[in-house]
């Protein structure tokens, strides 16, 4: 959200989960680490916990400071995880219209999802 300067001081995740393919067994991924990421964060949920998948990030830089060789590692996905310090609302998206999140007057955090029978063909 380009108007958000957010998170604010106690609102940053606890903890990241790096997600990463160990080159030296296979150069050729043949898995989904968004299946793994979800699967995280489903758990995360059940256990009062909140996050998200973080797919920009810059792998090298990532690589260097955790120190990692990248012809032995490659990132898949970074998971951020923490205890929710805001409300989420789902809210219904118009059939063509936007889907970009945002936050009311209140800080209330809005999630524009799509109908099921307008995105199953």
């Amino acid at each position: 959200m380009k108007d958000w300067d957010g998170p604010g001081e106690g609102e940053r995740p606890s903890a990241y989960i790096i997600i990463l393919a160990d080159l030296t067994i296979a150069k050729n991924r043949q898995w989904d680490e968004g299946i793994a990421a979800q699967t995280l964060l489903l758990s995360a949920v059940e256990k009062g916990y909140g996050g998200c998948m973080i797919g920009s990030v810059n792998r090298k830089e990532l690589l260097q400071v955790l120190e990692l060789d990248p012809d032995h590692y490659q990132i898949g996905l970074v998971v951020a995880l923490g205890r929710p310090k805001e409300e989420v609302v789902l809210v219904e998206a118009p059939k063509d219209g936007p889907t970009a999140y945002y936050r009311d007057e209140n800080q209330v955090h809005y999630v524009p999802k799509r109908k099921l029978e307008d995105i199953l063909l």
